[in-house]
This record gives C-alpha cells, sequence and structure tokens, in this order.
C-alpha cells in the first residue's frame, strides 16, 4: 500500500545550525520523485527527516510536519521505529551485514520488529522480496552464503530486498548508484522503475541523466552560500524541470553551469 507524503514548513536543524529551511512538498503516492543540486544542499538531510533518521545524529530536530496519508509521523507518542517500517531507506554504499547470510540479511528488518514469522512463511518472504529486488536468480542457490560475497550491485539489490521485505510504504534512497558500475546502476534503476508500480520511490541523486531517466517528478535544492539553509528553489514534473524550468538557478545547475 503506496502512500504519499505531504510536508509542510519544514526546517531542519543540527544544534543551532538550520540545514534546510522551509520545504513544503506533496510527494505522490506510486511514484518516483528525485532530489538534485550542488553538495551541502539538504537533499540527503531533508531525505533522513521523512523517516526520522536524521535523529541518529545528536542535536537534530525539525520544526513543521510530515505526514504520510494524513499522519503526521512527528505527532506526540510516534514511534521512529515504527516509521522507519512504514519508510524504508537504502544508503549510498550498500550495506549487507557481513557476517550474515543473504537470507538473514533479506529479515534482518522483519526480526528487528521482532514480528514472528514461521519458517514457511520466511522461505516465502525472502524469495518475494529478492524476486521484487531482481536478485532471486542470482542468489536462489547459495542463499545461506554471506551477503558480503556478492558484488556491489548485488549487495545494493539485496539492501533493497531488505528494505521491501517489511513492507514498507515508501522506500527512500540516498543516492542508490554512486558506488556502483554502469551495468549496476542500469539494473538499479530499471529496479527503481518497477518499485514504484507498488511503493512510493523518493531517490537522491547526483546524476542529472539518472533524475531525468527514473523520476516522475524532480525538485531541485540549492544553497546561498556556505553556512547558509539549504530550500527547495523549483518543484514539478521532471520534464519541466529539465526542459523548462521556471527557475533561473534551476536552468544553471541542469545545464551544468554550475554545481
Amino acid at each position: 500500500m503506496s502512500k504519499r507524503i505531504d510536508v509542510s514548513d519544514l526546517n531542519v536543524y543540527y544544534g543551532d545550525f538550520r540545514a534546510v529551511e522551509d520545504v513544503s512538498i506533496t510527494i505522490e503516492a506510486k511514484s518516483v520523485t528525485a532530489f538534485i543540486g550542488p553538495s551541502g544542499c539538504g537533499k540527503s538531510t531533508f531525505l533522513r527527516t521523512l523517516n526520522r533518521m536524521h535523529e541518529v545524529i545528536p542535536g537534530a530536530r525539525v520544526e513543521g510536519k510530515v505526514l504520510l496519508d494524513g499522519d503526521n509521523l512527528y505527532g506526540d507518542g510516534v514511534d521512529p521505529v515504527t516509521v522507519r517500517s512504514q519508510i524504508g531507506m537504502v544508503f549510498q554504499r550498500p550495506n549487507p551485514f557481513p557476517t550474515m547470510s543473504i537470507r538473514d540479511n533479506v529479515l534482518a528488518g522483519v526480526k528487528l520488529n521482532s514480528r514472528r514469522i514461521s519458517k514457511s512463511d520466511a522461505d516465502s518472504l525472502v524469495e518475494k522480496s529478492l524476486q521484487g529486488a531482481n536478485l532471486w536468480n542470482e542468489v536462489k542457490d547459495r542463499l545461506d552464503k554471506p551477503g558480503s560475497g556478492l558484488s556491489g550491485g548485488q549487495q545494493q539489490r539485496l539492501c533493497i530486498a531488505r528494505a521491501i521485505a517489511v513492507s514498507p510504504d515508501v522506500i527512500l534512497m540516498d543516492e542508490p548508484c554512486s558506488a556502483l558500475d554502469p551495468i549496476s546502476t542500469l539494473a538499479i534503476e530499471d529496479l527503481i522503475n518497477e518499485l514504484k508500480d507498488e511503493y512510493t520511490v523518493v531517490i537522491v541523486t547526483h546524476n542529472m541523466q539518472q533524475a531525468a531517466r527514473v523520476s516522475d517528478k524532480t525538485a531541485f535544492f540549492n544553497i546561498a552560500g556556505t553556512g547558509k539553509p539549504g530550500k527547495l528553489i523549483e518543484y514539478a514534473d521532471t520534464a519541466t524541470i529539465f526542459n523548462n524550468p521556471g527557475e533561473k538557478s534551476t536552468e544553471d545547475y541542469v545545464s551544468g553551469r554550475f554545481g
């Protein structure tokens, strides 16, 4: 069950430093939304606020609202762990648990959420999640081998399988291809296109072509200078952002004149 996200007037602070200023955005269900912009403009920070992942950094806090189908993720008594099971995250570097088997990697999130699961249910969940990450055929004969024995691209798909095993509504990806070769990158991009049939997908990328290829909508973030907060400059259909942006700075960025 994919869900939409409505963010209003979001400010993100690390201690006294305001990292992201006044972002309001609606991220549609069952679509791919890309965040682009120069380094240090708050894209990844903002992405992490969508599942409260930024809270692992001491002194981090937000003002404003993040609604998942109308429920405020920052409401009183909302458990961040529950939020993270609804909104999964895939990081820049593939991070399977190195000592765990491929099978146990897929089930790690499920076990973390202390869901009891029978062996036959676990087997079918592992197969379904690996199928969903387009990895099943490559690993089905070595599920008990360590996840760290896979190639980088396979490890990243394993991390995606781990994210989808807990049946999230949303999958966040923070530059999921930046550590991968072109063929693995293509495999992940194909996968992102398939995932939006079931999930709301949000991806941070520095690769313009990738944003243009995989996303339905694109949000351009920018920063006025070092030490200034990141801001959302423009948000529109991806074709509009790349072919006919409304802001000069968006045009300069996507055409490669700065950034």
